[in-house]
């Protein structure tokens, strides 16, 4: 019954009637157990432009993307957040910070690259960001961000890189939580019924934390059982959105684009 990735079509189920869509890491695991086969699994900037153009009615979305668009609500209560070192955001560099030139920046990255542009611009640094055109080309670049799965994969090849984490970075900035990801809804879909089931599934996925880590594949129990719950975290509390907040204000200072303040759906316990 699974939707093929790429497809927006809906599958019959919890989420009758909605096109939702995730992202394919593990650090969604609990927002999405027992409805995967029900929505669509594309990386972080498909499913902002599958979103934007109407062809999903939900979807858990880049921060940056929320931020940057006047036609999506953002659900209180869950998405995918830091409390410091976040292990799957980083970046990879031979180059020491303060000499940055070019930046190979994962294409599907939205929340993080404009995190790395912040963190940057910060330091009074402003290098070039190029998309990475593939994974396997990412040891061979002197200096490259990298997000979610990939970005762990990578952790295991063993690199002489060194690794700057943006949760880590984030926190020391501003001593707040970063929070990457929050489920959008478009305007003119009905919000109140999927926020209830979206928030439905989150608290039975976290309730069951520790039996969904170990059923996963994803890389080994050690590494997940570090990771989910553990550098990445699920609850959007008052915290959270302040550093939410935050990186709206210095994302308008540092790119220059219109930032619109986040509209918040309540989430319903």
């Amino acid at each position: 019954m699974a939707s093929p990735e790429g497809s927006s079509e809906p599958v019959p189920g919890r989420l009758s009637g909605y096109r939702v869509g995730s992202v394919p890491y593990l650090n969604a695991l609990p927002l999405t157990a027992g409805i995967e086969s029900e929505i669509v699994r594309l990386p972080p900037s498909q499913l902002a432009v599958e979103l934007e153009h109407g062809r999903l009615d939900a979807a858990l979305v880049s921060t940056a993307e929320i931020l940057m668009s006047s036609r999506l609500r953002a659900m209180s209560g869950y998405g995918i957040v830091s409390r410091g070192p976040v292990l799957s955001v980083f970046l990879a560099h031979r180059t020491p910070l303060e000499r940055l030139d070019t930046v190979w920046v994962d294409p599907a990255s939205l929340s993080s690259v404009n995190l790395l542009r912040v963190l940057l611009a910060e330091r009074g640094l402003q290098p070039r960001f190029l998309p990475l055109e593939s994974y396997e080309e990412a040891p061979r670049r002197e200096d490259v961000l990298l997000i979610g799965n990939p970005a762990l994969a990578f952790l295991r090849t063993g690199s002489d890189h060194a690794i700057w984490d943006l949760g880590s970075a984030w926190q020391e900035l501003t001593g707040l939580p970063f929070t990457y990801a929050l489920w959008a809804i478009r305007d003119g879909v009905a919000a109140a019924p999927l926020v209830a089931i979206l928030s439905a599934v989150a608290r039975d996925g976290l309730a069951r934390l520790p039996e969904l880590i170990r059923g996963s594949v994803d890389f080994d129990l050690p590494l997940r059982q570090a990771y989910v719950g553990g550098h990445i975290q699920h609850h959007v509390d008052d915290p959270a959105r302040q550093g939410v907040d935050r990186f709206a204000e210095l994302l308008a200072r540092h790119t220059g684009r219109r930032v619109h303040p986040i509209r918040w759906i309540p989430h319903w316990e």
